[in-house]
């Protein structure tokens, strides 16, 4: 017996990220236009807790969850308080994904960490609903656009490309002679202060495991840390600094809140000191 083998058709993957919760019908709208044009696609919840219109929490959580899908996945993300706007709704090509959201700095953080290709405004359509409503972008535009790319509509069919994006000031840490500025970037459940600096940024300034170093924040005294592996290096209550697992530097207190012990929050100052 010849055995005949069948090549399946790849199952596109798109994953949704808002601010809408889940009390309202909002990401099933969302989720409903997608299916109705491609019913073959595989939708996937990151979250839908990000704090209303906290475009910086949504960059952070996009960035840390997507070298972590198949190549060619779609992510739709939409944390928008300028929708109905001059904000533009936007494609971004990247090496490996597609990300469909405002132009609002929401998906450059993680497009970034796969590499930009193009960015395109949308224009065409063609590929909206027929009837956009001015405060639903995301069930409107931005859910029949991944569809449609899921489909193999080539990207550019979308719009135009464009070089004059937002780009947030938390995307790129300063790297200076002996220092790293960069920023707080988000406050986990557990109280952990993650930052937009990322390892390579450390290693640049020949920071590696079990090296000493000093942090200061906005306001704050300059605190001598280490940057260790695993919390249990460390005894309850003492400060530390981690890699966490998203890829980005924290800034932690074993089994306590360093946001609360440091007075830190989002969208503070953090410089990083080597020895010159």
């Amino acid at each position: 017996m010849i055995k005949v083998l069948i090549a399946m058709p790849k199952k596109p993957i798109i994953t949704l990220l808002t601010d809408f919760g889940l009390k309202d019908t909002y990401v099933a709208e969302m989720k409903a236009v997608i299916l109705s044009i491609n019913p073959n696609t595989t939708i996937v919840d990151l979250t839908h807790e990000v704090e209303p219109y906290n475009i910086r929490m949504g960059a952070y959580l996009l960035a840390r969850s997507v070298e972590y899908f198949p190549e060619g996945t779609i992510h739709v993300a939409v944390v928008d308080p300028g929708v109905g706007g001059k904000r533009k709704p936007i494609i971004v090509e990247a090496e490996s994904a597609f990300f469909v959201g405002p132009d609002n700095g929401l998906l450059i953080l993680a497009a970034e960490k796969l590499g930009i290709k193009h960015v395109y405004e949308i224009k065409n359509r063609m590929y909206m609903r027929e009837k956009i409503s001015t405060t639903f972008h995301g069930r409107d535009i931005f859910a029949p656009v991944a569809a449609y790319l899921s489909l193999g509509v080539p990207v550019k069919e979308f719009g135009e490309k464009f070089t004059d994006y937002i780009v947030p000031s938390y995307t790129k840490p300063k790297t200076l002679k002996n220092e790293i500025m960069g920023e707080v970037i988000h406050v986990d459940h557990f109280g952990n202060i993650i930052t937009n600096i990322t390892q390579k940024h450390l290693k640049m300034k020949r920071i590696d495991y079990g090296e000493s170093f000093t942090i200061s924040f906005k306001n704050g005294k300059p605190v001598k840390v280490k940057l260790l592996d695993s919390y249990s290096k460390v005894e309850r209550g003492k400060i530390l600094t981690i890699v966490g697992s998203g890829g980005f530097l924290e800034v932690s207190v074993n089994m306590d809140n360093a946001s609360k012990i440091l007075n830190v929050k989002p969208g503070d100052k953090i410089t990083v000191s080597v020895k010159p």
